[in-house]
């Protein structure tokens, strides 16, 4: 499991950047400087803690029918067994959740049985952690943090938590623990605001173009949306995390092949002829420099890989809701782009891609009939759940559900959010089935229901072969 400090919200950044609709570039706030912790673990340790958190998931599943969860794994963890069934002890040779059938031939593990070996001496002193833990409530245990500084129990409790009672809000979705939950699970780090300011004062990323021409339909037909989240709030979101894989980008290549950005006294020479050239009203003032540096050339360099992708906007929306602050929506988002899933946006979105074919193959695995009678009416999971595998669902409403349906991604990993999409089609199996053009169910999906997807994905869980199940942890990555 990665490092992940866990260190309390300080309260000048949940004021800092509220959701005010704000015209581009004219942010103002206090600066707030927060000590910077080291980015997470290696490649090679996140995959291990989603196969790890995965495993726990189907433990845990097995178990929910019972009392609580989190004594079901206190139990399972203190009785001995020869399989890895421990809260930190998940491998690709995974046992099957909800099934006592015989384990079936081992997978060559792809970790070295020095790791296996250590993971397994930590279960006992983890299940003594998790007792002190289960007491304390979600709110309580990221207000104050983990008791005896125990972060991977405290982790594997929270985790218990979100799946068991989910997080307290409130009938639009709103809580003031969501987005810090969010921001643990995603191993997020503590962002200096001064960082995302000075991305903002930039101006127009090379993306903008694009960005402008997305960000006007997001979520149109949601109320909360929109009366919540400001456009020019979701530009700004946009246009910083696009300026960063710019960045990024840029630091990927050779030197010589490096193009020079903008240099800052241009923008600022720009925006000044832009504003001069109306100065009749404030509002043509606020409206050009919102519109300034939109050039021509924008939408070419936005073309380039890993920068910016038709959808971010509404995968970013979940985020900007549930946050308190701007600072605190980039830094998740970002997160979850660049760690978790950044195959959806590399390339030619390889990555959601190889989700869209995983879909199809677990729904053949899990309902072959359904799955046949879909493929006889020409409909592939690319035809109609290519915005649910690159949005995570949040293109489904309503977004109160949509937010619940995160809760349990990120505590579990957003690779899950294949077998939620073929839980999806398992619950409107009846209506497609005897309807003669599924085509048109397909086009938009049923509103979401998070917690009957999350059971049904829960007993998808045990129907998937180990190796499909490997794929689907990595396939955005």
């Amino acid at each position: 499991m990665s490092n992940l400090s866990w260190d309390p919200i300080p309260p000048a950044a949940a004021a800092l950047q509220q959701q005010h609709p704000q015209p581009f570039n004219t942010i103002t706030a206090t600066n707030f400087t927060t000590q910077l912790h080291a980015p997470p673990s290696p490649h090679t340790h996140r995959v291990l803690r989603k196969l790890q958190s995965a495993h726990n998931l189907g433990a845990a599943a097995r178990n929910s029918s019972q009392s609580s969860l989190i004594s079901q794994q206190i139990l399972q963890e203190s009785t001995p067994t020869p399989s890895l069934r421990g809260t930190l002890n998940r491998s690709p040779q995974r046992n099957r959740a909800n099934s006592d059938a015989a384990t079936p031939p081992t997978v060559p593990s792809v970790f070295p049985n020095n790791i296996l070996m250590s993971l397994n001496n930590k279960r006992t002193a983890l299940s003594r952690s998790l007792k002190a833990v289960d007491t304390m409530s979600l709110d309580r245990l990221v207000r104050e943090g983990p008791p005896d500084g125990d972060v991977e129990a405290a982790l594997e409790s929270a985790r218990l938590k979100v799946l068991d009672q989910g997080i307290r809000s409130d009938g639009d979705g709103m809580s003031r623990t969501r987005i810090y939950v969010w921001l643990i699970f995603l191993d997020a780090p503590i962002l200096n605001t001064d960082e995302y300011l000075g991305l903002i004062h930039r101006g127009a990323s090379p993306a903008y173009s694009k960005i402008r021409n997305d960000t006007f339909r997001t979520l149109t037909t949601d109320p909360l949306f929109r009366r919540r989240v400001s456009e020019a709030s979701l530009i700004r979101l946009l246009n910083a995390i696009a300026w960063k894989l710019h960045d990024a980008k840029e630091e990927r290549r050779p030197t010589s092949s490096r193009q020079s950005l903008v240099p800052a006294d241009s923008v600022s020479s720009s925006r000044s002829d832009v504003s001069q050239a109306d100065t009749s009203s404030s509002a043509a003032k606020n409206r050009a420099r919102a519109l300034t540096l939109t050039t021509e050339d924008s939408d070419a360099t936005a073309s380039e890989p890993g920068t910016y992708v038709q959808g971010m906007n509404v995968l970013a929306a979940p985020f900007l809701y549930a946050a308190r602050s701007e600072v605190e929506a980039f830094s998740a988002f970002l997160t979850l782009l660049t760690k978790e899933c950044p195959g959806y946006i590399r390339g030619a979105m390889d990555g959601v891609h190889r989700g869209l074919a995983l879909v199809d193959k677990v729904l053949a695995i899990v309902d072959p009939r359904l799955s046949s009678y879909l493929t006889t009416k020409g409909l592939s999971a690319e035809i109609y759940a290519f915005p649910s595998v690159l949005t995570l669902c949040a293109c489904t409403p309503p977004l109160p559900e949509v937010l619940r349906h995160w809760d349990f991604l990120f505590a579990y990993g957003p690779h899950l959010n294949i077998l939620c999409i073929v839980a999806q089609l398992v619950l409107m199996r009846t209506e497609l089935l005897t309807s003669i053009n599924p085509n048109k169910l397909l086009r938009s999906f049923p509103a979401l229901r998070a917690e009957q997807v999350k059971r049904t994905a829960l007993a998808i869980i045990k129907m998937i072969p180990d190796d499909v199940y490997e794929q689907i942890v990595k396939h955005a990555l």
